[in-house]
């Protein structure tokens, strides 16, 4: 009878049995993949963007925006940085507040499974889930190899993005099968695609603004034009919001008034041709563009045309076939839902001893380090939790 089973190896798994270890439990991970933490091995281009400095709850999605509150203010973004920095790790700041490590991400893999064998819990790699049952005060879970019986557990198999590095939905079936409510899922910080998809465009990046109407989302970063569509920090960004058919903005020149510039393009150039008239852009886009404009003269341009282009620049609107799927997605969107969770314990509240944490959880953050940090804030949440 073990204490505590967390069934899966990422990185809220590998901190909820690193928490409860260190705090006296008896701890068993269980896990179906080849090795531990291998979403954490390939994030961040392999040097893993393991926390975000300015992370809170206005950086997260969830149909209770308010849940993450608790866990990240008891477990903070700096309480991360310091075992890191505990355990040698070199780190830098790429970004505002991103930061990653210097040298690998298994870097930091190691440090969570150092933690776990430091706290004495025993993990199982390679191990297959199949089952798990209320029995008494307890559980039985069923595995490949064998029934395994717990005291408590707590769900960490993550969500369905990258099924290449064997994304599952383990969690959310459990949580089903014991009557809690699962969000709708869905990919998100996914690239998009588009029904008019300009091969010629494929690799051309710049700076943007996303939105989605006047009060919703905002997100200035950069993106890119794919074969399929449009990637790029600001559309993975603004993918997590938009739902089937929904349309969003993309400002090409967020912080230019566009139209005074086309305006001043023509008089200084008047005999220049209309590619003159967005240098400011790439090329290639720009060829695009103006394509509609013809080879007449800026001279001989109607300022109608100029405001249109202008309008098209500031403001063009983007409606999405789809995006490319959990294969292309970094996190996924939805999940147990909240409501039938202790936001500061991750129990769930019918199912004394069951926990729920990370990316199986309804609460999604933005690109950056937000969802690692919330994998180690709800993990230690449910981490302490377990052996109150």
């Amino acid at each position: 009878m073990w204490d505590v089973v967390v069934l899966g190896a990422g990185a809220a798994g590998l901190m909820a049995a690193a928490t409860a270890g260190r705090n006296g439990a008896r701890v068993l991970v269980l896990d179906h993949g080849p090795e531990p933490g291998r979403k954490i091995l390939v994030s961040g281009g392999g040097r893993c963007n393991f926390t975000h400095l300015e992370t809170g709850p206005n950086c997260f999605l969830s149909d209770n925006r308010h849940f993450a509150r608790s866990a990240l203010a008891r477990y903070t973004p700096q309480n991360f940085l310091s075992l890191v920095e505990r355990h040698r790790i070199a780190w830098h700041e790429k970004a505002k507040g991103q930061l990653f490590c210097d040298g690998s991400a298994r870097q930091i893999v190691d440090m969570l499974v150092s933690e776990c064998l430091t706290g004495g819990c025993e993990l199982r790699i390679e191990t297959r889930i199949t089952d798990m049952r209320r029995e008494g005060d307890g559980f039985v879970i069923r595995t490949g190899r064998g029934d395994v019986q717990s005291r408590k557990v707590i769900l960490a198999t993550g969500g369905l993005s990258i099924p290449k590095l064997g994304a599952s939905d383990l969690s959310l079936r459990l949580a089903r099968q014991f009557g809690l409510r699962i969000v709708p899922t869905a990919p998100a910080l996914v690239p998009l695609v588009l029904p008019d998809a300009d091969p010629e465009l494929a690799g051309v990046s710049l700076t943007v603004v996303t939105r989605i109407g006047k009060k919703g989302p905002r997100f200035e970063d950069g993106m890119v034009f794919t074969h399929r569509g449009l990637s790029g920090p600001a559309i993975l960004q603004i993918s997590s919001y938009l739902q089937a058919g929904e349309s969003f903005q993309v400002d090409l020149l967020p912080g230019s008034n566009v139209l005074d510039a086309l305006r001043r393009t023509k008089q200084d150039r008047p005999r220049a041709l209309p590619p003159r008239l967005l240098e400011m852009l790439p090329a290639r886009l720009a060829k695009v563009l103006v394509a509609d404009l013809g080879d007449t003269m800026l001279a001989n341009q109607p300022d109608r045309k100029l405001r249109a282009l202008a309008e098209r620049l500031s403001c063009w609107k983007v409606t999405p076939d789809g995006t490319e799927g959990y294969a292309k997605a970094e996190v996924m969107r939805g999940g147990v839902d909240t409501r039938g969770l202790s936001s500061q314990t991750m129990e769930a509240l019918d199912v004394p001893g069951l926990y729920v944490i990370g990316e199986a959880v309804d609460v999604t953050g933005w690109l950056g380090g937000h969802n690692f940090q919330w994998a180690w804030s709800s993990g230690v949440a449910a981490g302490l939790a377990a052996v109150a």
